[in-house]
């Protein structure tokens, strides 16, 4: 059994990571303030502590195995118009993080990154050497903690992995998405299905893709989990592993809503508005270095599966 430190683990991918450490018999401590994650998030069994990144030195000691960390701000809108925060909380309290971490001997390391840090794609399937030109401040503040680990593991001997993620999507057991606001598509068009809004917006239909809407490359929360468990396995000392998580093909907005409309029997009336600034047409991960490094492969892959499990949730959580 080891003993983990899970950073925003109130949160929705933190809170299924935290359940799937507890089912393979480890012991995990959450840190998180709150302030986007939820206390019915917490899995049983693991011990909350109420508090900031910034605040880790307070509560790591050499007792920990390692820290995986989730905690961030994460809404791409936000940082635009309020960058402020994210560099604050994303890079200053991910640098408080990697202090506290050196000065008590805790040299593992588990991040949650983002595809954002790539930014508009000038190729196919991304890859962890695809040029990262981030077009907002969330995608920016990623990147810069990437590079911060990087020396960290350089610098100090630190074993890191980043773990890039592409959309996720779905639920595992009481754990799903509850964000506020809500900015995904897939709980979006389910609220519709649950007649929480009118309609879905389609943010353009005239792209290059099959039927002019957007593609992504959507991954089932629980496979996203267990990459996480292979990546402490595989963390090597001093050296920064960068993973892309994804399946490896896309699914377009119209795919997601007409998927949701066979899961559910609903009425999804769906409306066309303008594109979105900087939305690529396509944006799918090339996964290969996460099979080969981590020996991981998505099993949950199918939309019908992932759009069903997060329909059970969001209908379990409305009752």
């Amino acid at each position: 059994m080891s003993k983990y430190l899970v950073t925003g683990g109130a949160g929705y991918v933190g809170s299924v990571v935290a359940a799937h450490l507890l089912e393979a018999g480890h012991e995990v401590t959450i840190l998180d303030n709150l302030s986007t994650g939820f206390a019915e998030g917490v899995p049983a069994g693991a011990t909350l502590i109420d508090g900031r990144i910034q605040d880790a030195a307070d509560h790591l000691d050499p007792s920990y195995d390692a820290v995986l960390h989730f905690a961030a701000s994460s809404q791409v809108g936000e940082s635009v118009v309020n960058p402020g925060k994210y560099w604050d909380n994303n890079v200053g309290g991910t640098l408080a993080l990697l202090t506290a971490m050196r000065e008590a001997g805790v040299r593992r390391l588990v991040f949650s990154s983002t595809a954002a840090t790539y930014g508009e794609p000038t190729e196919g399937a991304l890859t962890e050497t695809s040029v990262t030109a981030p077009t907002n401040p969330y995608g920016a503040s990623k990147l810069a903690v990437d590079h911060m680990i990087a020396g960290e593991c350089a610098a100090h001997g630190l074993a890191a992995v980043s773990l890039r993620y592409f959309n996720v999507a779905g639920a595992y057991r009481e754990f799903g998405e509850r964000h506020d606001p809500e900015t995904h598509l897939i709980p979006l068009v389910l609220q519709v299905a649950l007649g929480q809004r009118e309609s879905i917006s389609v943010f353009g239909d005239d792209y290059p893709t099959p039927d002019g809407t957007c593609v992504r490359d959507y991954i089932h929360v629980a496979d996203l989990a267990e990459a996480h468990l292979s990546a402490l396995r595989v963390a090597a000392e001093g050296e920064h592993l960068v993973c892309n998580l994804g399946n490896g093909s896309g699914f377009s907005v119209r795919e997601v809503i007409e998927t949701v409309r066979k899961v559910t029997g609903r009425e999804i009336p769906e409306v066309v508005a303008p594109r979105r600034a900087g939305d690529p047409a396509v944006l799918v991960a090339s996964a290969r270095t996460a099979h080969e490094r981590l020996g991981w492969t998505p099993t949950r892959s199918d939309l019908t599966n992932i759009v069903t499990d997060a329909w059970n949730f969001a209908r379990e959580r409305r009752s």
